[in-house]
């Protein structure tokens, strides 16, 4: 078993991800809402240079980032992160990361 993690800032991607993957098999995953953190610096008040650019920075300019984690099967990890490289450039910035660790143990997946 993998755990396949894919973090990313556009949620209308990570909405076609989801469709995707479900689609090739992969059954099921947690959806976690976050914050990156240059955005947790910027609410910092001892941090003058982020205090100015939180000032600057509108509201609906801030976005919000989505966690993905999927435990997949071994035979599933090329074919899911296959579909999220064609799905999203991560080669651009600010777009998201993936990557995979190896699980040694699970408990709950209803096997």
């Amino acid at each position: 078993m993998q755990l396949l993690v894919v973090i990313l800032k556009n949620e209308k991607l990570l909405d076609e991800i989801l469709k995707k993957l479900a689609d090739e098999g992969v059954k099921g995953g947690t959806i976690l809402s976050g914050k990156g953190m240059g955005e947790e610096l910027m609410n910092m008040e001892d941090v003058p240079m982020f205090a100015t650019l939180r000032r600057l920075m509108k509201d609906e300019d801030r976005e919000a980032v989505h966690v993905a984690l999927f435990v997949i099967r071994d035979e599933q990890v090329v074919e899911a992160r296959e579909t999220v490289k064609q799905m999203v450039n991560l080669k651009e910035p600010n777009t998201g990361i993936m990557f995979v660790v190896p699980i040694t143990y699970v408990e709950g997946l209803g096997k």
